[in-house]
């Protein structure tokens, strides 16, 4: 069974998942925890003018795409990386070279790091390759993962690449480890990372220099590291506006409540304290940021800490229609949702809360069963009650904005992938950060992921890439 069916899946039906994940993300053992970064390649010529580019090598950088670069070279410049990756292809070799700037280390290219191979669609317009190739250029919008042409499955293809690149990364002796690519080749790579499969393709959106992030920690028992997706598709502009992906009208956004007056003992904001002042301070800075949306609807967990979110981000929204000189109050529509509230299930009795503390790579796999499981079906009745929001018709754009802790949220985004609770332990969400879900077919069409545990918005107060949830003074 593939973990995007459409139905809940049987107990019996969620162990082969559990075998399956098992199987899809065995690595070669690691001696030391590995942080690699992600980067897709700068706006090209061919990005500019929606030209088919896949593996071809004759687009350069655009004038916009060396300003994202240069951008990620200023958002990565206090990593001191061990050794660059990239792929052989002009446009990404150029970023890549950019972001590296007078690093000492040779950056090492590698042919599996190239685009996707489209063959016969490489070079042609997005209109000619419909109007030569119909029903192919059909399938490759709608069903890329069994798309066939010239003899191939490039998607097919692509996801055995990026599980070879995988190999070669964590054989290298390296803790930080920069790698620049492409759209497709990156999204290939964090699906392997995390044991998904080709039915992800175009799930787990890459903007231009967009910048995604993966942490491998060794296994105690030896064998496949633990492996998490701290952060996906990180850009050099806002996280909201139109970008890479299919235009949507109908938006989840999940914002992880702000920092809380808790002490390590509750369980890193599992309890019901309100915010501390660094806490208020990345409500306000979200609610900026989300002045670029016209919000619906706010629903939060009944805490404190999400309330007081909420709130903030509700004052904001509503004042945001009387910055002109015609003021028209706006009402946005606040919610509290008892299904967003997961504290009850992590007591301090629950085995190894120290792992919650910070998310860490495999911080999941310490709970007893009882609780995960509890912890899949409270918050999948939750997502049940999100997408229920956003299939009112009274607005022909809608957004929901979810508050909740980064626990609950990334059982939502669970949900949205429709994986298992077997999955928890593989993200990582921060205080104070976003995840923002499209859905261009409407709220009953799969969701995509424009971005996962973003806080660029921070500012002085953001999380940086470069950052290690791990305990390792060597990072």
């Amino acid at each position: 069974m593939s973990p995007s069916s459409s139905s809940p899946p049987t107990m019996a039906e969620e162990r082969e998942l559990r075998s399956e994940l098992q199987a899809s993300v065995t690595f070669p053992p690691i001696k030391a925890a590995k942080r690699v970064v992600l980067v897709r390649h700068g706006q090209s010529t061919w990005n500019e003018e929606g030209r088919i580019q896949g593996s071809s090598n004759f687009s350069v950088l655009t004038k916009k795409g060396e300003a994202q670069a240069e951008t990620s070279r200023q958002m990565l410049i206090d990593d001191s990386f061990d050794v660059c990756f990239s792929s052989p292809l002009i446009r990404s070799k150029r970023t890549a070279e950019i972001i590296w700037g007078t690093r000492e280390y040779e950056i090492l290219t590698d042919s599996d790091l190239r685009e996707i191979d489209l063959y016969s669609f490489q070079g042609l317009l997005k209109h000619e390759g419909k109007a030569k190739f119909g029903p192919a250029y059909q399938q490759w919008q709608v069903d890329a993962a069994n798309f066939n042409i010239d003899g191939h499955y490039p998607v097919r293809e692509l996801w055995g690449r990026a599980r070879n690149c995988w190999d070669k990364i964590l054989a290298h002796e390296s803790k930080s480890v920069l790698v620049v690519a492409h759209n497709a080749v990156n999204q290939a790579l964090v699906a392997t990372a995390i044991g998904l499969g080709t039915e992800y393709f175009r799930i787990l959106l890459q903007s231009n220099c967009g910048v995604s992030v993966l942490d491998f920690v060794p296994c105690p028992e030896g064998g496949s590291p633990y492996i998490c997706l701290n952060r996906l598709n990180q850009t050099p502009g806002s996280p909201v506006a139109s970008g890479a992906g299919r235009k949507t009208s109908k938006r989840i956004i999940l914002v992880c409540q702000g920092s809380t007056q808790d002490t390590e003992a509750t369980a890193a904001g599992l309890g019901d304290q309100p915010m501390n002042m660094l806490g208020v301070i990345q409500a306000q800075k979200t609610a900026e940021l989300l002045l670029d949306l016209k919000v619906s609807a706010i629903v939060s967990s009944p805490k404190n800490a999400c309330a007081e979110t909420a709130n903030i981000i509700s004052q904001v929204q509503e004042a945001a229609d009387c910055l002109g000189a015609d003021c028209v109050p706006r009402y946005v529509e606040m919610k509290r949702i008892p299904d967003l509230d997961v504290a009850e299930l992590f007591q301090p009795s629950t085995k190894d809360t120290t792992e919650l503390l910070s998310l860490r790579p495999g911080w999941s796999n310490g709970l007893e069963d009882g609780v995960t499981s509890t912890l899949q079906e409270q918050s999948g009745q939750a997502w049940r009650s999100l997408l229920a929001e956003l299939s009112d018709e009274s607005e022909e754009e809608k957004v929901i904005v979810a508050v909740a802790h980064p626990i609950a949220h990334i059982a939502l985004i669970g949900h949205c992938l429709k994986v298992t609770k077997e999955w928890l332990g593989s993200f990582h969400l921060d205080a104070g950060s976003i995840s923002v879900i499209d859905f261009p077919d409407g709220p009953t069409g799969r969701g995509v992921i424009r971005c996962i545990n973003y806080t660029a918005h921070l500012g002085r107060w953001s999380i940086p890439i470069t950052r290690s949830t791990v305990d390792d003074d060597s990072f």
